[in-house]
């Protein structure tokens, strides 16, 4: 049996403690420079230090166990002559490093697209690379299937 605290969860923001979301708050203002100490830190979020130091080292943004790292993305992508290229060329304009991609055959108007890229060098974090990937036209869906060093 593993002991607590040995395990990683990907967990949606709004099941987070109310402390936890406070914590992030208070890590985002002093790694922007916002504030200068911790204590300016919790003060602006109204959150006690102690929770502060309780909390640090466990919740991160997403986008921050991601960055420098490999993300596998799968994409629901209509069958239209153009749409695979206008895809890769919006990852390429991100800063992305393209790794592998894989394309099923398409059935029923649609192909399944898996791509990994490399994010060190991306413009944007990972949300918004998704977000840009969901605005194209013959992008249905978007979801990310895996993230590893």
């Amino acid at each position: 049996m593993e002991r607590y605290g040995e395990r990683f969860y990907l967990v949606r923001e709004d099941l987070l403690s109310e402390a936890m979301n406070k914590t992030l708050d208070a890590k985002e203002l002093l790694e922007s420079g916002k504030v200068g100490t911790v204590n300016q830190a919790v003060q602006s979020v109204d959150l006690s230090r102690s929770a502060f130091y309780k909390y640090r080292d466990g919740v991160f943004p997403f986008e921050t166990m991601v960055k420098e790292k490999i993300v596998s993305i799968a994409i629901h992508l209509e069958d239209r002559s153009g749409s695979l290229s206008t895809l890769l060329a919006v990852l390429a304009n991100l800063g992305c490093n393209i790794l592998t991609i894989h394309q099923t055959i398409p059935l029923q108007g649609r192909a399944n697209v898996t791509i990994s890229i490399e994010t060190a060098s991306a413009k944007e974090d990972i949300n918004g690379i998704l977000k840009a990937l969901k605005k194209l036209e013959h992008v249905k869906q978007v979801n990310i299937i895996g993230s590893g060093a």
